[in-house]
């Protein structure tokens, strides 16, 4: 049975890609922000295993794992959590630079790092659910866009150092998505929501299952998806 753990499962594309893995019967992990998260994780996904470690907070994760049972093997890592915060450059304060790039990029290095050794063990796999804005930044994007640019350094230069080991690494960059997040971007952006013009996150876990389920002779390293309508 293929053990798995995943981050963002509260919603979007988080949920829909856990509720998939856990319906074919796969073992998952949860990641929660807190006791009462992981209670509330576990209730809704039937079968599924919590971690609790704060995702804002990564200089503890070492020491919130230190206190768990670890799963012994893990066949992938995936990174889906995020968090974003408009604002120009001029206007955005350091509270924001840092919680952005702790949650988006630091987390999910430290978590990696925790992690290397059981994904060693089952030759698994760690996807990192980046974003267009790892591409290319745009105006009032900038905290973002950075934690997102450093999220592609930081899976390209994981690929290169575990090939050896036979861990896999692939970077999915969507484009708008019908999740939470994107409603509260486009209340920063003081726009109407309307979720069917965009990708619907069940797309998006699709595309992280094929990567994930890809036989082992090959490796997608990066996939972009776009709105198709």
């Amino acid at each position: 049975m293929p053990t798995h753990l995943l981050t963002g499962a509260g919603s979007g594309i988080g949920a829909v890609t856990a509720r998939r893995l856990i319906e074919r019967g796969d073992e998952v992990w949860l990641l929660a922000r807190d006791a009462k998260r992981a209670t509330e994780l576990r209730e809704r996904f039937a079968g599924a295993r919590t971690l609790v470690g704060d995702l804002g907070d990564p200089a503890k994760l070492s020491w919130a794992f230190g206190h768990q049972q670890l799963p012994l093997e893990l066949d992938s890592l995936l990174h889906i959590a995020g968090t974003v915060e408009l604002g120009t450059i001029g206007d955005t304060p350091v509270k924001v630079w840092q919680e952005t790039l702790a949650v988006n990029l630091i987390a999910p290095a430290e978590l990696t790092r925790l992690l290397l050794p059981q994904l060693r063990q089952a030759r698994g796999h760690v996807v990192f659910v980046n974003s267009g804005a790892g591409h290319s930044a745009h105006a009032e994007w900038g905290s973002y866009a950075a934690s997102k640019h450093g999220l592609r350094a930081l899976a390209d230069s994981l690929r290169q150092e575990e090939h050896g080991n036979g861990v896999r690494v692939t970077s999915v960059y969507p484009g708008r998505t019908a999740t939470p997040m994107q409603a509260k971007v486009h209340r920063q952006e003081g726009k109407e929501y309307d979720a069917d013009r965009w990708i619907a996150p069940e797309s998006v876990a699709t595309a992280i299952l094929a990567a994930v389920d890809l036989p082992r002779d090959a490796e997608i390293t990066d996939v972009t998806v776009r709105p198709g309508r």
